[in-house]
């Protein structure tokens, strides 16, 4: 597996890269670098839009692209966004707008990425919506009883499938039933689930899932949202321009009544062919099997930092990520991350844009370790050497 990605033969500093910040973006293998390359080199142009030879090889790649999302997914609907943070932001812009009103009411949680949060705090502002948040729990795990007394009255939840702090899974099932109950749609940051789980979009039961490519072996600048039927039909578009029209006269324009309502302009064509081989590659694995793993590996780090007097914030349960935030006592992560990068360990440090969860734990950021596939139980453990030598060092 590892041989499929070029990166992880190079060296930092002399030393070999051991990459350990895949919550941020995962590394691409060379099918997906690849077919970008081929693209802009024999088939450039632009889509939907011609009949000549390039036009249509253009248009096949990038809508091959939406055919492995429906087909991976199980959706009838997926529009092709810039990333997870556009596929939220067109929901409140073509969802919120259109069907919320002064006086209605989001539930949203403290775990929430600021994507999840910014948007519906703008529109806040222009609709006088009320914001109710989830408090998170001592054990990591949000309220579900204060869940279903704010449901009352609310319109939509916007709930993230798997922190990216914590990795705790939170229970969409159970929240998915509740608000059904209460006639509430459901919004579902995906970004760090859809990388680690096969998700059925039409058995889950949410009305919107945003997820990023970047995260999952594809390219940066790309993303997407599954909507539910009776969701999209509720959607207006908000951004106006070419490919999204049916017509446009002088008089007034009318819209495409397929997901390209929602795709104005040129797309992120190049992108897409990246990403479908990414779905590709993704498929060529066992997930359920892989995500074991490496959760065990985190399990066993989050272990040992414990034991080497570590504060760790993550329980590692089964469903959960494999992502290990923890701090020193006294000292700072940003000089602990540099030090590690002088060996060659990439790590995130950081708030994580997740500044309401830190707030809630009483902490300003953490250190991050996160695992994906191509990852070894023997990076780890030679993370740990390494750790235990900065200690006896430095601490």
């Amino acid at each position: 597996m590892r041989e499929d990605f070029p990166i992880l033969q190079r060296k930092i500093n002399g030393y070999p890269l051991v990459y350990l910040d895949n919550a941020a973006t995962t590394q691409k293998p060379a099918s997906v670098i690849n077919a970008m390359n081929d693209y802009y080199a024999n088939s450039n142009a632009n889509v939907h839009r011609a009949v000549h030879t390039l036009a249509g090889e253009a248009t096949e790649g990038y809508e091959s692209c939406r055919t492995a999302l429906k087909e991976r997914f199980n959706t009838d609907k997926a529009i092709i966004t810039s990333g997870t943070t556009e596929a939220i932001n067109l929901v409140a812009h073509a969802w919120g707008r259109a069907n919320l009103s002064d006086g209605d009411a989001i539930i949203l949680t403290e775990m929430e990425h600021h994507s999840d949060i910014v948007p519906w705090q703008m529109l806040a502002q222009e609709k006088n919506i009320e914001l109710r948040y989830v408090p998170v729990m001592e054990d990591l795990t949000l309220d579900m009883e204060l869940f279903e007394s704010a449901i009352e009255g609310a319109k939509l939840v916007c709930v993230v499938h798997i922190s990216n702090v914590l990795g705790v899974c939170n229970p969409i099932e159970e929240i998915v039933s509740i608000a059904n109950k209460h006639g509430a749609k459901v919004l579902l940051d995906a970004a760090q689930s859809a990388p680690h789980q096969d998700i059925d979009f039409k058995s889950i039961g949410v009305d919107f899932m945003a997820f990023s490519a970047h995260k999952m072996c594809g390219p940066t600048g790309i993303g997407a949202l599954l909507v539910a039927d009776d969701a999209f039909e509720e959607m207006q578009p908000f951004m106006g321009g070419g490919d999204m029209i049916e017509t446009v006269s002088i008089h007034g324009s009318t819209y495409q009544t397929n997901e390209q309502k929602f795709e104005a302009g040129t797309p992120r064509i190049a992108e897409a062919i990246g990403w479908t081989e990414a779905l590709n590659w993704l498929s060529s694995i066992n997930i359920v099997a892989e995500h074991k793993r490496i959760l065990e590996s985190a399990r066993w780090l989050a272990s040992k930092l414990r034991a080497m007097g570590m504060n760790v914030y993550g329980r590692h349960d089964d469903h959960d990520a494999a992502v290990v935030s923890f701090l020193h006592p006294t000292m700072n992560s940003e000089d602990l991350a540099h030090l590690l990068d002088a060996r060659g360990f990439a790590v995130r440090t950081g708030h994580h844009c997740a500044q309401p969860l830190l707030d809630r734990l009483q902490i300003t950021g953490t250190l991050r370790v996160s695992l994906y596939f191509y990852n070894t139980q023997e990076e780890v453990e030679s993370f740990i050497e390494y750790f235990s030598e900065i200690l006896e060092r430095f601490a």
